[in-house]
């Protein structure tokens, strides 16, 4: 599945690596997205970029003109994002490539979930990861041949840049398209999840066993959690092993809980003044944070320091999430009563001014 991204790369890479300057005077016009009622749409509504929202009209765009289609999805407190569009979608050269060669999607994916869910599934099949920004270029039938996420102007710290890999499609496109397509007929097909008799698998408890096992040998002993840095909380892997407990108490499952859990509050992920959980920590020890807040992060670590305070019975984990309702009820909600979806990392351009 990685083979064509790869091949991309190694092309992009081949060619040289050129250094980012930001664009210090940039012109503002306007785009369809200025008619848009997503906050994360209008933030784009003044690129030099001709995005479409996502809708029929984008397709057929794409059908009557023979244009791949660049999909760029993300949301309003996403802090890639707004590195993304300050040094590429506001950008005029970048704007003449995408124009030129393709038609350019933008969803936000607090108003397209739906959209959201299909596309990253189809980058982790393809990279083996995930995030946002997303950025998938397709056909226009839908089928993605190439996807990542943030990508620099130009290539830096191994990351390759989005004007290379414009260039690079845009060429593969235009002398090799055969091969872009086949690539996205096969990327569809490995994603349905179907066997050699078109049944959906089912799952058992083999497949929980399994799950465990993965989820022991990602552990880390010192500092709790899974994987290296990045550090995200994973709190449904939490809830699964608290689960597994319940059926084999002789496992590590809950040590690996109680440990994580414990970690996570002491660390710079959980903010000890104004309280509620960042989005992840840079470091592997919970130490250093995304400033960023998401109300979905909340509802879940809540629901997995209440299902630990259930499982021991120890008040700590109670205590956590009576801070974590604190902060919610305090910052993330609205006047009126509802709930706000995020608090953005940035604050002036820069990420965590106002935390540090």
């Amino acid at each position: 599945m990685k083979f064509m991204c790869m091949l991309i790369i190694l092309t992009i890479f081949c060619s040289g690596v050129n250094v980012y300057t930001a664009d210090k005077k940039q012109e503002t016009a306007f785009n369809r997205l200025t008619h848009e009622k997503s906050p994360y749409l209008l933030q784009h509504a003044g690129n030099p970029v001709d995005w479409y929202p996502w809708g029929e009209d984008a397709f057929q765009a794409a059908k009557k003109e023979g244009k791949p289609i660049f999909l760029s999805i993300g949301y309003s407190t996403c802090h890639w994002c707004h590195v993304m569009a300050h040094e590429s979608f506001g950008n005029k050269e970048i704007a003449q490539l995408l124009n030129k060669s393709f038609i350019s999607i933008k969803v936000d994916r607090e108003e397209r979930p739906d959209i959201d869910k299909i596309y990253m599934a189809m980058c982790q099949a393809m990279t083996g990861s995930g995030g946002w920004p997303l950025s998938i270029f397709m056909t226009a039938e839908g089928k993605p041949f190439f996807a990542g996420t943030y990508f620099p102007r130009y290539a830096r710290m191994g990351i390759p840049g989005l004007m290379d890999i414009l260039k690079k499609i845009t060429e593969l496109w235009e002398k090799d398209r055969d091969q872009l397509l086949d690539f996205s007929e096969k990327t569809t097909k490995h994603l349905q999840y179907k066997d050699s008799d078109g049944l959906i698998y089912t799952f058992g408890p083999e497949t929980l066993k399994k799950g465990y096992s993965q989820l022991e040998g990602l552990y880390d002993p010192e500092w709790g959690g899974f994987g290296k840095a990045p550090k995200f909380p994973m709190p449904h892997q939490l809830m699964f092993l608290l689960r597994w407990h319940k059926r084999n108490e002789s496992s590590n499952a809950l040590m690996m809980v109680e440990k994580t859990l414990d970690a996570m509050r002491g660390g710079g992920i959980f903010d000890q003044i104004g309280l509620g959980f960042h989005r992840y920590s840079v470091d592997d020890r919970w130490l250093a944070p995304h400033f960023e807040k998401m109300l979905y992060d909340q509802a879940l670590l809540a629901i997995s320091y209440i299902e630990a305070y259930q499982m021991t019975g120890k008040d700590k984990f109670a205590k956590v999430a009576h801070e974590i309702f604190t902060y919610v009820q305090r910052d993330m909600t609205s006047p009126e009563g509802a709930f706000y979806s995020a608090e953005d990392a940035d604050i002036d351009g820069e990420e965590g001014l106002f935390y540090l």
